[in-house]
């Protein structure tokens, strides 16, 4: 069992946060708590001008309540939104708060996956931590 699980949610596919989430309480001790971890990725500087004002803070005020609905009745979790990069960011985000075990879901890699990387495969990478990943 783990005492700290982190659960990086995308809001791509819902099942996959759902899952992921499972199986976090899953892994996770009586006494453990789980951080379900959201990163906003930066809007590029070309098209700062065309998103209205409050757009931003708006925005990630509704993803940690979606967060926090997510985690439902689950006590011993949290809900935290950060901004970067989303594979660097887990890591920071990991390696500064420590937890134990990332639970993260993953795609089916495409080509550009292979050239480029995808975030759940950075994250095993780079991780200091295990691992887990849904597929």
């Amino acid at each position: 069992m783990y005492d700290h699980v982190l659960v990086p949610v995308s809001f791509d596919d819902d099942r996959n946060a759902t899952q992921s989430l499972e199986i976090a309480r899953k892994m996770v001790s009586a006494s453990g708590r789980i951080t379900l971890l959201h990163v906003m990725e930066q809007i590029p500087s070309y098209a700062v001008n065309y998103v209205p004002e409050g757009f931003h803070d708006n925005a990630k005020v509704a993803i940690a309540a979606s967060m926090d609905a997510m985690a439902g009745d689950i006590g011993n979790a949290e809900s935290v939104v950060v901004e970067g990069h989303s594979g660097r960011t887990i890591l920071d985000w990991a390696e500064e708060n420590g937890p134990d075990l990332i639970v993260i879901a993953s795609h089916r890699p495409g080509l550009q996956d292979y050239f480029l990387g995808s975030t759940a495969s950075q994250v095993v990478r780079h991780a200091q931590c295990s691992v887990h990943v849904l597929r």
